[in-house]
């Protein structure tokens, strides 16, 4: 079975990477990566469907032990993805995609140097203030805020492999699609199978 590709997508707040993984994952193109917490849960949030709620100590732990792709603390509880759930999808060849910010996806680079990093764009700045405008979720000083700091999240595209310019919606996610197919066909990783698959036929 082939192994299946881990794929980071990050961008600034309104470039639309969540829509864009919303898509992929309900197209059934992969899976999402579940988090796990140390706040407990909300409303109707379920264990292993939209976190893995755990104590401190069991947090630290899976950190001391090696077992996070990457972490952080925000608002004095933590947050990250544990690393065994999802080499167990890829093994099963899933592809799987995780929606983090530029410091979780460098973690992840450095823990699993085989995932594939994908910055989400906006169009232009401008287009990414109407589109938090719009949101309605932000205070006029948040979105002056956001919009500043934009600039500084960009520069960080260099840590990437590919980009998508989120203009069209339908355009983006086939984007995705495109790069996630690609990915498949590196040599680098099957040469000694597509060798081994020929030389068997003429032997």
């Amino acid at each position: 079975m082939k192994q299946g590709r881990l794929f980071v997508i990050s961008g600034p707040s309104g470039a639309g990477k969540g829509t864009i993984c919303k898509a992929l994952i309900e197209s059934g193109a992969a899976d999402l990566s579940v988090s796990m917490t140390t706040r407990k849960p909300r409303g109707i949030e379920q264990e292993g469907i939209h976190y893995y709620f755990v104590s401190h100590e069991d947090f630290q732990k899976a950190i001391d032990e090696g077992n996070m792709l990457e972490w952080a603390e925000i608002y004095g509880n933590r947050y990250g993805t544990p690393k065994k759930p999802v080499l167990e999808k890829l093994a099963r060849g899933h592809d799987v995609i995780l929606e983090i910010e530029m410091q979780g996806a460098m973690q992840v680079k450095e823990s699993y140097p085989k995932s594939v990093l994908i910055f989400v764009l906006p169009p232009s700045i401008s287009e990414l203030r109407k589109r938090l405008i719009a949101r309605g979720t932000e205070t006029p000083e948040q979105i002056d805020l956001r919009t500043r700091t934009t600039l500084d999240e960009i520069k960080r595209i260099k840590d990437y492999s590919y980009f998508i310019v989120n203009d069209d919606l339908s355009s983006a996610v086939e984007d995705a699609r495109i790069i996630m197919s690609a990915e498949h066909l590196r040599v680098e990783d099957q040469a000694e199978e597509i060798i081994n698959r020929y030389e068997s036929e003429v032997e």
